[in-house]
């Protein structure tokens, strides 16, 4: 095995090693993390972490095998924040704000 190849395997490695960390971490933040918003966050880092570590096999193998895959986690993972964030603001919103009103409009009324 020559220099640079070893280089590659010890930074692989040494990648690994830093996301199982951050899943650790990640699980006891689902496991405590004290409000909804929280575990969403996790969630959604989750999802990350594991496009990083597909990431890692595929150039521990150097396969590109993975990326349609990787890409598609991506999607889910940015459309499934995205609505955990609109259910929270729904659900958070502070009583006798309006429902349907847009941000910007005030209270005026409409034509």
């Amino acid at each position: 095995m020559s220099a640079p190849q070893t280089v590659d395997r010890v930074l692989i490695v040494a990648a690994v090693v830093l996301i199982l960390i951050a899943g650790a971490a990640l699980l006891a933040r689902v496991w405590r993390g004290p409000s909804m918003l929280d575990r969403a966050i996790a969630l959604d880092v989750c999802a990350a972490l594991i496009i990083a570590g597909l990431g890692a096999k595929s150039a521990l193998a150097r396969d590109p095998f993975y990326f349609p895959i990787m890409l598609v986690l991506a999607f889910l993972g940015f459309t499934g924040s995205v609505g955990i964030a609109r259910f929270i603001a729904v659900r958070d919103r502070p009583p006798g704000s309006p429902q349907g009103e847009r941000a910007g409009h005030g209270g005026e009324e409409g034509p």
